[in-house]
């Protein structure tokens, strides 16, 4: 009965934490870029072209096969077509906020979940390898 409590607690804080994150200003922004570029069939097909030709060549890599500079040149071409759709571009800069908030996030549950306890910034940022001492920096 008392993990269920718990669980609760825990659920409910979760809910206080993603509206919390809804309600600031730069993930309005990142909403809103989200929203125009789904609305963009340019953008999106862009997108999707050359998140397409991306996967082939790393498919091609990961089977030994040699890509050729007609293969690479091509990718390049639509890639830099893509970063100059204004729409993509804000789109592209949208997910990279998300996933910095997620990857923040996470990262403070996971050290909080090791630690048994508020991780300090020390924890969170332990230096060149976050706090391992298998990496020789003294940490």
């Amino acid at each position: 009965m008392e993990t269920t409590i718990e669980e609760t607690a825990v659920m409910q804080k979760t809910r206080e934490l993603c509206q919390a994150i809804l309600d600031q200003p730069n993930m309005q922004s990142v909403q809103r870029r989200v929203k125009t570029f789904m609305g963009d069939e340019k953008a999106r097909g862009q997108y999707d072209d050359v998140v397409s030709k991306g996967q082939a060549l790393q498919q091609k890599q990961q089977m030994s096969v040699p890509l050729s500079g007609e293969e690479i040149a091509d990718f390049e071409q639509h890639r830099e077509a893509l970063l100059q759709n204004p729409v993509a571009r804000e789109f592209m800069d949208a997910q990279e906020e998300m996933h910095s908030v997620q990857h923040t996030i996470q990262q403070y549950v996971t050290k909080t979940l090791e630690l048994g306890r508020l991780p300090t910034e020390e924890d969170l940022n332990g230096g060149c390898c976050g706090g391992h001492s298998s990496c020789g920096c003294g940490h």
